[in-house]
């Protein structure tokens, strides 16, 4: 019982470029080609493919600024670690607190999409199944959640391929469909571009498990922009075969797009495969985004801004086990009671507000050639613009968020400083 009590609080590196890559990707295209395309249509149409290219170039900036300082700050937490040590200890309180939050959100809208696809009349039952699943794998260890999510992503790049030949190959497509149409103006597109930012956020899952990556200096900054330019190319590929296929009215009223996209055409027995595929390469978003929740939940927790109890590390499997248990169980309360737009509505905007912070932490860095000024102020000023687009209910529940966090870091301190 004393060994238990006494159990490690180090983490160890255990990953390289290919696997951090590959987890970052997992996150990256798993959750967001499933859920996202179909509430940036409805926003703003065709116009999604502009949102696409604008979300893009923000993600882009926030890579470098995210590359840089992982490259300096190698450890569990991201920009929770980020904004503690270049702007100051509520920085990066409302950084971790926000994370968390939104990507338990994350983690809702990625069960509920391994429902959707899986058994649409029973999304909700097979979403907690796949949680609880989840949760199991990642507690074993981050090496085999490597493995694992590396099978993943090889599964929904597949999938996706399928999906494209089907979509263009099935008679419907026309260049019509790809019109300019923005029903919603700049505001539309704006929009669009922040809940499209969803899908992109991904690499911080590589800057967040940056104490068990080895030699994170070299691997960082190489494993962020590559991952990154290959989801966005994926992302393009499905965008354009969606849109050829469904046109913009249908893809918005669509749930399940990639498989709407498959079944009204001549290829539609392959349906069921695009189903069982998006299914699966959902669950492999899920497994990655538990793996960095809980580092940030570790990382928090070591600094003493969450109670030490979670800063536990299992003595054989080397992974911070209180933490990803209880994320797991939010995670099964958001799928029970939360909605598919609602939770990637919430998670765009904590996610946006995050690279703020980490942009802002860009800018207090020296300036060198390699790492452009500019690009640490574009990613600041998108993030703030695209956050401030989207909707109303959405901007509402994250200022709350913020509000009682800022709240609450007050409280504490205020606490520590009587004690």
């Amino acid at each position: 019982m004393g060994g238990a009590a006494q159990a490690s609080t180090t983490l160890a590196r255990r990953l390289g470029v290919g696997d951090a890559v590959v987890l970052g990707l997992g996150a990256m295209i798993g959750t967001g080609v499933f859920v996202v395309f179909a509430p940036a249509a409805a926003a703003t149409g065709a116009g999604l493919l502009l949102g696409l290219a604008v979300a893009a170039v923000v993600a882009y900036a926030n890579a470098t600024s995210s590359a840089r300082l992982a490259a300096l700050y190698p450890a569990s937490g991201g920009t929770y670690v980020y904004g503690r040590e270049r702007l100051g200890h509520m920085w990066g309180y409302l950084a971790g607190t926000g994370f968390i939050a939104g990507k338990i959100s994350s983690c809702g809208a990625a069960a509920l999409a391994v429902g959707v696809y899986a058994a649409p009349d029973f999304s909700r039952p097979v979403g907690a199944a796949a949680v609880a699943f989840v949760t199991a794998v990642s507690y074993r260890g981050i090496t085999k959640t490597a493995r694992l999510t590396r099978v993943l992503v090889a599964v929904l790049l597949a999938v996706l391929a399928l999906v494209v030949v089907a979509a263009l190959a099935g008679g419907r497509p026309g260049a019509g469909q790809l019109a300019p149409w923005f029903p919603g103006g700049a505001r539309g597109v704006l929009q669009a571009a922040g809940l499209l930012f969803f899908a992109f956020a991904g690499y911080a899952r590589i800057a967040t498990l940056g104490a068990e990556v080895r030699d994170p200096a070299r691997t960082i900054p190489r494993a962020i922009p590559l991952a990154l330019a290959v989801a966005l190319a994926v992302y393009a590929a499905v965008a354009v075969s969606l849109l050829l296929a469904l046109g913009p009215a249908q893809l918005a009223a669509s749930p399940a797009p990639l498989a709407a996209a498959v079944s009204g055409g001549p290829l539609h027995a392959l349906t069921p495969i695009v189903r069982v595929g998006a299914a699966v390469a959902a669950l492999g978003a899920l497994l990655s985004l538990v793996a960095g929740i809980s580092r940030t939940v570790y990382a928090m927790a070591s600094q003493g801004d969450l109670p030490r109890w979670f800063a536990a590390v299992h003595p054989r499997f080397a992974v911070p086990h209180h933490a990803e248990l209880v994320v797991g169980a939010v995670t099964l309360a958001v799928v029970a009671a939360g909605g598919l737009t609602a939770a990637v509505g919430f998670s765009a905007f904590t996610v946006l507000v995050y690279y703020s912070i980490t942009n802002a932490c860009a800018l207090t860095l020296p300036r060198t050639r390699r790492w452009p000024f500019f690009l640490a102020l574009l990613g600041l000023v998108g993030c703030l613009v695209l956050a401030a687009n989207l909707s109303w209910p959405v901007l509402a529940a994250g200022c709350g968020l913020y509000a009682l966090a800022v709240i609450g870091y007050l409280a504490s301190r205020g606490r520590k400083a009587a004690g």
